[in-house]
């Protein structure tokens, strides 16, 4: 993926790690336009930062369509997807009653990327240098015991990126698949002051100098996420569960 001049939607970017990509992709010369469901923060960024807002919900297939027709009516040169709207809660699977919280967990994590990807891979197979970002996360490949549908949520995220790799080898869009580690954010409570997570604004900038000194990675891995990313490949996977699971 290139560093500059493209025009990059990012649906889930009125916080967090989203914002924090998008004002960095804005300041480095591309045109940016961020979604999201809360029509004030949206209006709020907008006049603060310059970003054109279009108003989405990825839970709500026509929310995502009418968001694809506006973003290319006003953005028909949008060459770039980054499908960062995502949720995170523990759940008890214990319990019958964790399955409430777990649908709406997949229905944001996985059927979300869905629809975003069905609603814009036309339109990116027609821009000659596209991308397609994909968000997963450390924990796909080593499980944090109090959030086990998230973690299979973003595993499928994955393994979906590795494969739709393939299906668009002969097409113009690129596959990246951004795996954020633990991020000092407010994904789930009390995970903004932690300190065992990495800072926002240090992760947001290693991720970008990742993809100006390689664009051409598959996987966007700051330093901090191979620890959880590596740990089966390196032969170290029931004493780095342990370890990340001592500390939940």
């Amino acid at each position: 993926m290139n560093i500059t001049d493209n025009t990059i939607f990012i649906p889930g970017a009125t916080s967090g790690i989203g914002l924090a990509l998008a004002l960095r992709f804005q300041a480095a010369g591309n045109t940016v336009i961020i979604g999201g469901r809360r029509t004030d923060v949206l209006a709020d960024l907008a006049a603060r930062h310059g970003f054109d807002t279009v108003t989405i919900d990825t839970t709500d297939p026509a929310s995502v369509l009418a968001a694809r027709d506006e973003v290319l009516a006003r953005h028909a040169d949008l060459n770039v997807i980054v499908a960062m709207a995502g949720i995170m809660a523990a759940d008890d699977v214990r319990s019958s009653s964790f399955l409430e919280g777990a649908e709406r967990i997949v229905d944001t994590n996985i059927n979300g990327p869905l629809r975003l990807v069905a609603a814009f891979i036309e339109h990116l197979q027609t821009r000659p240098d596209a991308t397609l970002m994909t968000v997963s996360s450390g924990l796909a490949h080593l499980p944090l015991a109090f959030t086990p549908t998230y973690n299979g949520t973003k595993a499928f995220i994955h393994q979906f990126s590795e494969t739709i790799r393939l299906h668009l080898a002969d097409t113009s869009v690129r596959v990246v698949e951004l795996v954020p580690p633990a991020v000092q954010t407010e994904l789930m409570a009390g995970n903004s002051t932690d300190e065992n997570f990495m800072p926002l604004d240090e992760f947001a900038d290693e991720v970008m100098s990742l993809i100006e000194s390689q664009p051409d990675a598959a996987e966007i891995l700051v330093e901090r996420v191979k620890f959880l990313r590596f740990a089966e490949v390196e032969g170290r996977y029931a004493e780095s569960v342990r370890a990340i699971n001592a500390h939940a």
